[in-house]
Formats: structure tokens, C-alpha cells, sequence
């Protein structure tokens, strides 16, 4: 079932945008609102993403997602959708909404009751002309003046943006090439033109992502965090492990070779977490310099412990005294030590690579959750 949405005409929304993208791009401020070959573009970090994208005649697509979109799972927003929309683009998306511009009018998909996409929010500053000159005036600084805001906008939608125009609002300061540029890109001065998409062609068969890149995570993470330890010998002593001890003894927080490390570690990445006793900078040195150092023992160790058929270990713990060490390796399972706070863990494809690098014996039953197709189902 589709519904309509209160949005402005393509032309109208599509100029307010572009008009905030030129002015933003002036001031030094590009890459939130902007326009490329494939439409226009809204990037911010805090609030979301959206695209939009005219094609032939009135036609358009708008889509994103926002910090409040609903999950992946919770609807498909492409059912009953359009032949014509950009599909390639579409669907590898982790999608939030999906608005169409056809026959004079807005379409998506209808909702649960209750059910917020977060469009409204990411998209205020474009709802209506008002606004737009609002968020114009802000971008502008105390220096602006409503009246200028309102003319500038004025001169987009005839296309006639201007360099006076710009100064006007913006000041001397505001580079009017960079502004320009982005003008011309969208159309909005004599001579140029808005980029245009082709229609797209719906695929006989599509994916629909059912878990967010998020959420298959967590799902990853469950698995690591519920599965047990495959049995394989213990790696032998090496002298990387003696340096790894002798630097955790020596930078014992209490001076008595007492010193807890917690570790994680694949091909590209590592991070420690604090354990009971962790260790300690030297005075006086460079900041950042222990966990530099820390971080080149404990690669250089795993490196000397792989092994081409059990792998290479992901988690390690060592506690050190004066005269003793206790040991820890975690290859296949995320350990109960190990803090986890529901956001950050390994990447899926960070494990995929050390799970290739392990005979098939050696790999954990989650393996199985890595493959990307877990986060989809085949639809019509």
C-alpha cells in the first residue's frame, strides 16, 4: 500500500537546496549540502544522510536515512515501488525512507501506525521557502539580512544567481567561484541546467536488508560472545612473548611487576581495554608512546603464534607478577573479560579475512553469520 507526502514540488525543493549548497559552499562549509552529476546530496554526521535525484519530466526520487529512520527489518520501503527509480543505486542502500515524485504528486510506502522516518527533521531547512531563508540567515552570520536571504533565493529559483547577489547576503569574505560553481552544477544561473538521472530498471529479483550493518553486528558478536574455544596446542615460547612479558613488568602500575593486559587484535586493527592493574606510562615520555609500543609487542607476538592451519589468535590476556605470568588466547569466541558496550567489536570483514586464513576445522560455527547475504532476503 503507497501513501502521498507533503513535500514541495521537485523544482521548488530541489532549488532550496541547491541555493543552501551554493551559499554553505562559499563560506567554506562544502560537502554537507551539495550537488554532483547524480543530484543533490545532504551529508551530516549527527543527523543523517539524503539523496535526491531528478529525472524526465516531473519525475524524482528522494531517499536516506535518519538517526530515527526504522531499522532495516521493520518494513520494505521499495514495495509497490516504481519501475523507474535508480535501483542500482537503491538497493545496496541500509535505506530509511524512499519518497517518489510521479503524476503531480509524492508517494512511499504507508507505515505502521506511529511508525517516524525522520525525513521532516533532516529536511526542515527545505520544507518551505521560510525556511530555507532561515537557515540561509544562519549559515550567514550576524553580517546577513533576512531581505538579502530572500532575494538570493529569489535569483536561484529564476535562475539568475548572481555574484552580487551572494556577497549581499554572505560578505566580501564568501568565495563566489566555489559558490558559483555549485550554481552552475544545479542550474541556477542563465545558461546552465540540473543534472538529470535515466530511469532505472527494477531487478527481476532484489535484496532486502533485513538487519542493518549495526545489527548484523550484534548478531556476529552474540554468536562470538555464546561460542566455546575449538581445541588446538598451545602455540610454543617465543621471544616475543618474553619481550611482551618484560614490558608489562616493567610498566607496573605499582612498581612490583604486577600488570593486566587485555587485548584484541586482527590484521588491521587493535585496541586495549583497562584491566585490574593495566599498565602504566613512563614519566616524562611522549604521549601515546606506551600504547604505540604495546601495540607493536602484541602484532609482533600474534604474528609469531600464527599458524597456517589453527589461525591466529583475536583476544589475549597476560597478568603479570614478579615472578610469574598467566596467559590467555582467545581464537574463536569473544571472552566474558572483554567489555562489550552494544556499539563498537570487530569488523565482519576484519574476521572473515582470519577465518580464511584457518583450516575449516578451526573455524567457529559463526563463521557462518560473516557472509553479507545474512543481512538480506530474496524478494520480488
Amino acid at each position: 500500500m503507497l501513501t502521498d507526502v507533503d513535500l514541495p514540488a521537485p523544482g521548488l525543493l530541489w532549488t532550496r537546496w541547491a541555493t543552501l549548497g551554493a551559499a554553505l559552499t562559499g563560506l567554506g562549509h562544502a560537502g554537507v549540502w551539495s550537488i554532483d552529476d547524480r543530484g543533490a546530496a545532504l551529508d551530516d554526521r549527527d543527523t543523517g544522510w539524503a539523496r535526491f535525484a531528478l529525472l524526465d519530466g516531473r519525475r524524482a526520487v528522494l531517499y536516506g536515512s535518519s538517526s530515527t529512520s526504522p531499522s532495516a527489518d521493520q518494513l520494505d520501503l521499495l514495495t509497490g515501488a516504481p519501475d523507474w527509480l535508480p535501483w542500482d543505486d537503491l538497493t545496496p542502500l541500509t535505506l530509511g525512507f524512499v519518497i517518489w515524485h510521479e503524476n503531480g504528486r509524492w508517494s512511499r510506502v504507508r507505515y505502521h501506525d506511529g511508525l517516524l522516518d525522520g525525513m521532516t527533521d533532516l529536511l526542515q531547512p527545505l520544507l518551505t521557502a521560510d525556511n530555507t531563508i532561515t537557515a540561509l540567515l544562519a549559515a550567514a552570520g550576524p553580517g546577513g539580512s533576512r531581505e538579502a536571504a530572500s532575494r538570493l533565493l529569489a535569483l536561484a529559483v529564476r535562475a539568475e544567481l548572481t555574484p552580487d547577489g551572494l556577497r549581499e547576503l554572505l560578505g566580501d569574505a564568501v568565495d563566489t567561484g566555489a559558490a558559483l560553481a555549485v550554481a552552475t552544477r544545479a542550474g541556477l544561473v542563465p545558461g546552465s541546467s540540473a543534472p538529470r538521472i535515466p530511469p532505472g530498471r527494477r531487478p527481476p529479483m532484489r535484496r532486502v536488508r533485513r538487519l542493518s550493518q549495526g545489527e548484523h553486528d550484534r548478531l556476529v558478536w552474540a554468536a562470538m560472545q555464546d561460542a566455546t574455544e575449538l581445541r588446538r596446542p598451545a602455540p610454543p615460547d617465543t621471544d616475543e612473548l618474553e619481550a611482551l612479558i618484560l614490558w608489562l613488568r616493567e610498566h607496573s602500575p605499582a612498581g612490583d611487576g604486577r600488570c593486566t593486559l587485555l587485548a584484541y587484535a586482527d590484521a588491521t586493527s587493535f585496541s586495549a581495554q583497562s584491566g585490574s592493574l593495566p599498565p602504566a606510562d613512563e614519566p616524562g615520555s611522549e604521549r601515546y608512546a606506551g600504547f604505540r609500543r604495546l601495540t607493536e609487542l602484541v602484532r609482533t607476538l600474534r604474528r609469531a603464534e600464527s599458524d597456517p592451519r589453527y589461525g591466529r589468535w583475536l583476544y589475549l590476556r597476560i597478568e603479570t607478577s614478579a615472578g610469574g605470568v598467566q596467559i590467555e588466547r582467545r581464537y574463536d569466541s569473544w571472552p566474558a573479560w572483554w567489555h562489550d558496550d552494544g556499539v563498537s567489536g570487530p569488523w565482519r570483514t576484519n574476521l572473515q579475512e582470519e577465518m580464511d586464513g584457518r583450516l575449516p576445522a578451526y573455524r567457529p560455527s559463526w563463521v557462518a553469520l560473516l557472509d553479507p547475504e545474512v543481512a538480506y532476503r530474496p524478494t520480488r
